[in-house]
């Protein structure tokens, strides 16, 4: 499996990253082929006190290729111009990982020990 990430940061005004994310990103994501899979997640702090990242935003696909397909296609170009300026003024980021699940619950059931 491989993923697409991108981390928000806080801002002042969270609303409109509210909507940018609700209008824009999810919007064009959903429709991305070969999309498996998607994950939010809303950053409550770190170690210590305050995080200074708001949310992330996983997409999975099957593999490599699938994603560089869905990312050259008519949404994936979308997404990535409306993601970009946001990108420039330092208010995402984004990476891209190759996925390795180990489904530790599912593994003690089966009594066998996790990787």
């Amino acid at each position: 499996m491989f993923k697409f990430v991108c981390l928000y940061r806080q801002v002042d005004d969270l609303t409109a990253v509210d909507d940018f994310f609700s209008s824009t990103h999810l919007q064009l994501a959903e429709k991305l082929p070969g999309l498996i899979r998607t994950e939010l997640n809303l950053i409550n702090g770190k170690p210590g006190g305050d995080s200074r990242f708001y949310q992330t935003y996983s997409l999975y696909f099957g593999g490599r290729k699938v994603f560089e397909h869905a990312m050259a296609s008519e949404y994936g170009l979308q997404l990535m111009a409306a993601l970009k300026p946001w990108a420039e003024a330092k208010l995402i980021s984004w990476f891209y990982a190759e996925v390795h699940e180990n489904n530790i619950l599912a593994q003690k059931n089966r009594g066998t020990k996790p990787i």
